[in-house]
């Protein structure tokens, strides 16, 4: 009896294991097994190609890690981003948050394509985003975290919902936070999440405002240090060289530390929505300091609030659909 009862208990724990490890969604789970019996090599696949793009750039595990932060913020994780217009699709690719700058599309066009020959129809394009961008933070020198999966993918886009729920670098504080609020993320995560920051760039026009008197009261933004902003003077005219990039963390651009957060301790935020984490709001300076202070402790934040934010709104069940081509659904 003892050992038929002590059975059904590992039963019943291998039963729920998938929920027991899981983050329930509107209408569904995901969990980090999701493609273990119909897709057991997905994991490498994104990791093999991933690694190959960021070797030979290493500015696409900022790029990869970037589409996944824009996808979520609109309509929820769901690939939504990747659809080029087609019909009635208007691309979120041309929306002022993404054009010009969105990239990195062709190397998840090259992860699907794998992906298809291994498990034809299987891997959503939801999910590969964030593996994707698991991989390129790992690449980098960051944090791991196991990713919950089973997102499926829109049969949509919103250019209007891509202009307005993605936090802008001249948003304030308080519209940044609440953009973040609307899609159940805390300032905790707000600030942990800004600190992927420390890899990649930003164009002169994302924050020519704070080098001159572009500020609304006639000066220029004294919370830079100003022979830092000297510096950035000299690539980013008043006008011309919108497209001039810099890096968004000029100690370590290419390494995910924590020297963003210490960039902005010395009033070195390239952008402004990246210094108000420690000019306007209390809580807000404290996480940066403790972070600034604790590269352990920033990265397991980090993580955490990766996979919050890979929960928003996935579509699941047999809701959306498993797009053969990220780029179009699969009626067109």
């Amino acid at each position: 009896m003892a050992l038929s009862m002590s059975f059904l208990m590992v039963f019943s724990f291998l039963a729920c294991a998938p929920l027991c490890f899981s983050h329930k969604s509107n209408g569904g789970y995901l969990y980090p097994q999701f493609y273990d019996h119909s897709c057991p090599r997905a994991q490498e696949i994104v990791k093999s190609v991933v690694a190959k793009a960021v070797a030979r750039e290493a500015r696409m595990a900022a790029s990869l890690l970037r589409l996944h932060f824009h996808d979520c913020f609109v309509k929820g994780c769901d690939a939504s981003l990747l659809l080029d217009s087609s019909g009635s699709i208007i691309s979120e690719k041309r929306s002022v948050p993404n054009r010009n700058s969105a990239r990195g599309f062709e190397v998840l066009d090259e992860i699907k394509s794998a992906l298809e020959k291994e498990c034809p129809h299987t891997v959503s394009c939801a999910d590969i985003l964030a593996l994707a961008a698991r991989d390129s933070t790992v690449l980098t020198g960051g944090p791991s975290w196991v990713v919950p999966l089973g997102r499926r993918d829109s049969k949509g886009a919103s250019l209007s919902g891509s202009n307005n729920n993605i936090p802008a670098p001249n948003n304030t504080f308080q519209t940044i936070l609440t953009k973040f609020k609307l899609k159940g993320l805390d300032i905790v995560d707000l600030v942990a999440l800004s600190g992927s920051h420390t890899i990649g760039n930003a164009r002169c026009t994302s924050f020519r405002q704070r080098l001159y008197n572009q500020s609304g009261n006639g000066q220029p933004d004294y919370t830079l240090d100003q022979s830092y902003a000297a510096q950035l003077r000299s690539r980013c005219p008043r006008s011309g060289g919108d497209q001039n990039l810099f890096f968004l963390d000029f100690v370590s651009p290419t390494k995910f530390d924590n020297n963003y957060f210490k960039n902005i301790l010395a009033s070195k935020g390239l952008l402004s929505s990246d210094q108000i984490l420690f000019t306007m709001n209390g809580v807000s300076m404290e996480l940066v300091k403790k972070y600034a202070e604790n590269n352990g402790i920033f990265f397991e934040q980090f993580a955490k609030s990766m996979v919050k934010m890979g929960n928003i709104t996935p579509l699941t069940g047999s809701r959306g659909e498993i797009r053969k081509n990220c780029r179009r659904i699969n009626s067109s």
